[in-house]
């Protein structure tokens, strides 16, 4: 009777409800608030440090993932408990790559800013299973906090003896060690987060040396949620996908995922490079997307309803000079470029900021290249830095080159106005590594007819508004196509120009050399796939047999005694140096502002021009069509003459 009496009763309600505020706290801390912040990156390709692009005209220092760690802890400070998470190819893309398996510092500095979980795209396996296997060990044994691995529909492959070859053997004990898991659980405000991870169709096929198998992502989705469902108790699926939005809605990659496994929640796109303004909804499932190169940091706020997670707030959160380095972060990675300069920048005696050229005016911005079916000025310096560079390598043994050729697709990054450093040139061709073990894609020499040269025409008239990547810039042609015109017969005109800026007529049987890239040359059969069969480019070698190992085409420099991949980057980087100079300065061409007349478009609507010389393709078309129209006349004949006899 005490504690009820008059003059205690006000201290101890004041005491009850303080505990009952207090219980009522610690019960949302473990059912959960109602909301919860997502954080979210992929394609960050290795851009640990800002870099000069240009934006809506001018020069602008944006990207760095050491802008992202400064970011993501002053979010950190508003929600201790937000999800930081990355959709894949946090690899390849700057110099940092050079050093992806030796030292991975990627995945390291990614451990140390917090990422909670990543997975793997395709561009992990561009150093191949052993590269990727030594990457994920060195990672492992240099003890750093490390972002959870997520890898779903992988599978490796066995020869008729039932094993496997020793880099597959290599890849699959490092994902072990490491250890790479098919799902994870997290705790975040009460609530338990399954999180896994996909690698769709296009990001499959742009992984030609992996050596691993990719299942089908829509099926390993639905197995690896099923086995959620029966083994564990979630309040949120959320899925990793290397898949993409690429393509035209709803028939994208991602969106076919949440529709055919609506029991997603919340899907974080990476590959296709797609900046989602506001969050694609497919049934209950959320879709996000945030770009690339680290251009903009994903934030994602869901709320939980009795029915689904739904979108509270979204912010693409853009990085640049507004956004400082973190301090903690910073001398991590410039340790990692004394690394670069020492292990891999030595042997072709230049330096990680070192300066090759000057350029007076901007080339077309990295995000919009491809984007315009056009002559593109950055595609002529490339492939007239392979011409340089194999006329260089080859010296007094050198043949000339018809073409040179390179996709939009591998074209990774862009000069602005300004000072051109070593560590811009490698982003503009940073793909791959050489049958050498070493970093960068080398240069292989093919012979084509000259029909297939033709054909190369077609290819980028008839393909690049399909897939933008497999736009082409080429040198040593100049032809004319019409958009308008039927598709594999939009070519109106095609021919060689020689050194001297002469034009000559194609040979069709004639074999040609071209030079391009060790992986673009590998995709040249592709396009028989891509054409449906239509279209064939057969790379042959010069005495006109069919190539079936690329490596074997690579073009050496042997001079001083060495031998040494001529690589694409490389090439890039010695053109730039060979400018003429003013004040000990290479100052890029003049030539290079704008277009030479090699890609030309005839954008004419007039029916003659349309039809004009068609090919075998559109004479067949032509001829359906015509089949098609006396059918419907001779069907309308005949009803009328049974009307008029009735």
């Amino acid at each position: 009777m005490f504690f009820l009496s008059g003059e205690n009763f006000p201290r101890i309600w004041k005491r009850l409800l303080f505990l009952f505020v207090l219980l009522s706290l610690s019960f949302v801390l473990v059912a959960g608030d109602g909301s919860l912040t997502i954080l979210f990156t992929h394609d960050m390709h290795d851009h640990l440090t800002p870099s000069n692009t240009l934006q809506n005209g001018q020069s602008m220092s944006t990207y760095g993932l050491t802008r992202i760690a400064s970011l993501v802890k002053e979010e950190r400070k508003k929600d201790s408990e937000l999800l930081l998470v990355d959709a894949g190819d946090y690899s390849m893309g700057t110099l940092f790559q050079t050093i992806f398996s030796t030292h991975s510092p990627q995945l390291r500095i990614m451990g140390k800013i917090g990422f909670e979980a990543t997975t793997l795209g395709n561009h992990e396996f561009d150093f191949r299973a052993s590269g990727l296997a030594k990457s994920l060990n060195t990672a492992k044994a240099s003890g750093d906090k490390l972002p959870e691995l997520l890898v779903g529909n992988v599978t490796f492959p066995k020869d008729a003896a039932g094993n496997l070859t020793p880099s597959l053997a290599e890849l699959e004990a490092a994902l072990a060690n490491y250890p790479a898991k098919e799902y994870i659980l997290l705790e975040k405000k009460g609530y338990t987060i399954a999180l896994f991870a996909v690698m769709g169709k296009d990001s499959a096929s742009n992984a030609p040396m992996a050596e691993v198998t990719f299942t089908d992502y829509i099926e390993n989705a639905r197995r690896i949620v099923s086995d959620i469902q029966a083994n564990e108790n979630v309040d949120m699926i959320l899925c990793l996908s290397h898949s993409g939005t690429e393509g035209k809605s709803p028939n994208t990659e991602d969106e076919i995922l949440a529709k055919k496994v609506p029991e997603i929640d919340v899907i974080i796109s990476g590959h296709s490079h797609t900046v989602i303004p506001e969050p694609l909804i497919v049934g209950k499932t959320i879709i996000v997307s945030c770009g690339s190169y680290t251009e903009k940091l994903g934030k994602l706020l869901v709320e939980k309803n009795d029915k689904a997670w739904t979108v509270g707030t979204y912010q693409l959160i853009d990085i640049n000079d507004s956004v400082p380095e973190d301090r903690e972060i910073l001398p991590i990675v410039n340790y990692f470029k004394l690394i670069v300069e020492r292990e891999y920048l030595r042997q072709y005696d230049l330096g990680f900021d070192e300066v090759l050229a000057y350029t007076p005016f901007h080339f077309t911005a990295s995000n919009e290249i491809g984007d315009e079916h056009r002559e593109e000025p950055l595609g002529t310096l490339i492939c007239d830095a392979y011409r340089y560079a194999v006329e260089q390598a080859e010296g007094d043994s050198y043949e000339e080159i018809t073409a040179a050729l390179v996709p939009s697709g591998v074209v990774r990054g862009s000069f602005v106005k300004g000072d051109i450093s070593v560590a811009d040139a490698f982003i503009v061709s940073s793909l791959g590594i050489g049958k050498d073990g070493i970093a960068g894609y080398p240069l292989i020499s093919v012979y084509l007819t000259g029909k297939e040269l033709k054909t190369m025409c077609e290819v980028d008239a008839s393909i690049q508004p399909i897939m933008s990547a497999a736009q082409l810039y080429i040198t040593g042609l100049t032809y004319t196509f019409n958009p308008h015109r039927l598709i594999f017969n939009k070519v109106t005109d095609v021919a060689l120009i020689n050194k001297d800026g002469i034009k000559e007529k194609i040979d069709d049987k004639k074999l040609y050399r071209v030079v391009t890239g060790l992986y673009s040359g590998q995709m040249l059969p592709v396009i028989n796939d891509k054409s449906f069969g239509i279209l064939s480019v057969v790379p042959k070698t010069k005495d006109g047999e069919v190539i079936r190992d690329f490596e074997a085409q690579i073009i050496y420099d042997l001079r001083d005694g060495q031998k040494k991949e001529v690589k694409e980057w490389v090439s890039l980087a010695q053109y730039l140096q060979s400018f003429p100079k003013i004040d000990g300065k290479s100052i890029v061409s003049n030539y290079y502002a704008q277009a030479q007349g090699l890609k030309n478009v005839d954008a004419s609507k007039n029916i003659f021009k349309i039809i004009a010389s068609p090919n075998l393709i559109s004479l067949i078309v032509y001829a359906i069509v015509i089949i098609i129209s006396i059918l419907i006349v001779w069907i309308f004949v005949v009803i009328i003459k049974r009307i008029h006899k009735r």
